[in-house]
């Protein structure tokens, strides 16, 4: 990992036999939120956003099972509706209280984002739609095809930047597919493609990019 001026921090809360949680709390005090799964991943990105041109963001990474198929049940509403169920209730409720009680910060709808990759680009937008109260943004990449566009959109919306590499095919037509639906339901969606395949130098690249559009306004 290269050297940032933020600092990292992890606990372990009270889910599922206890669930790591790793922030990214940066140097300047933050003026935007991201919620994220596979948090020992998303949670080191916090380099990345100091030496772009973006708001002082604090990252809150969900730590993910290293069972694939577990990691799917509590990211794609489909597969297990229980264990996403409970999943979801810790992400929105559990983890969203305790970051605001152990770093002393206001979440405010406006400038809080739900944030994933592949499977857990299916988890950022079933949270985002499930809880426009709570994310005023989702931030999508590469997303996988086990959760796709309900028949009926929600009436509220957060508004979307997605984003997939042409050498993926597969992620590009559902971060395609997902990006029509949320568009033709009225919501303000920007989408990217870029020439890359289905790994982190693309989205790395990309995170910035979308704090920067959601909260540099």
């Amino acid at each position: 990992m290269s050297f940032i001026a933020g600092k990292l921090v992890t606990e372990s809360l009270e889910y599922d036999g206890g669930r790591q949680v790793t922030v990214y709390v940066p140097p300047d005090p933050p003026q935007a939120f991201v919620f994220a799964g596979d948090g020992q991943l998303i949670s080191q990105w916090g380099g990345v956003l100091e030496k772009a041109i973006a708001p002082s963001t604090m990252i809150v990474g969900v730590h993910r099972l290293a069972d694939e198929t577990l990691r799917l049940h509590e990211y794609s509403p489909g597969f297990s509706p229980e264990r996403f169920a409970a999943h979801e209730k810790f992400f929105v409720e559990d983890v969203h209280r305790w970051a605001q009680s152990r770093f002393g910060v206001t979440l405010t709808t406006e400038r809080t984002a739900v944030f994933g990759v592949s499977a857990g680009g299916e988890l950022s937008l079933a949270i985002g739609l499930r809880h426009p109260d709570i994310f005023g943004a989702i931030f999508c990449a590469s997303p996988g095809g086990g959760y796709r566009p309900p028949d009926v959109m929600p009436s509220s919306i957060p508004r979307a930047y997605l984003v997939a590499g042409t050498l993926e095919p597969f992620f590009l037509d559902n971060a395609t597919r997902w990006a029509a639906a949320l568009r033709e339901a009225g919501a303000d969606v920007e989408m990217r493609e870029q020439v890359a395949s289905h790994d982190d130098v693309m989205w790395r690249e990309e995170f910035p990019l979308m704090v920067a559009w959601a909260f540099g306004r």
